[in-house]
């Protein structure tokens, strides 16, 4: 199954990567092997992450403070957010249809 990011979570996706790459040398490409070693037990096993909200499932990255939040489609994980834990926790939910 395939994994496709919204603009808004591919936005966040490199947002992150950028500050972390600021912050210490190589921190943000350590970052973004996190998030692409996510998807592959995103793709394989879709349905095994806890729901967050409604149908959004999220996927919690062990070494850096945010998550994966996506939805399962017929032929595709749609990734709605890459989302720090602490800051604004639902400001995504408007990216969804109502709950």
């Amino acid at each position: 199954m395939r994994v496709v990011f919204s603009p808004e979570a591919r936005q966040e996706f490199e947002e992150a990567e950028r500050y972390y790459g600021r912050q210490v040398a190589g921190l943000g490409e350590r970052f973004r092997a996190e998030v692409r070693s996510a998807l592959p037990r995103i793709r394989a096993w879709p349905l095994s992450c806890p729901c967050e909200r409604g149908d959004v499932r999220r996927l919690t990255l062990s070494r850096f403070p945010y998550k994966i939040l996506y939805s399962v489609e017929a032929d595709h994980v749609f990734v709605i957010a890459v989302a720090h834990h602490h800051r604004e926790p639902n400001y995504w939910v408007d990216r969804v249809d109502p709950i």
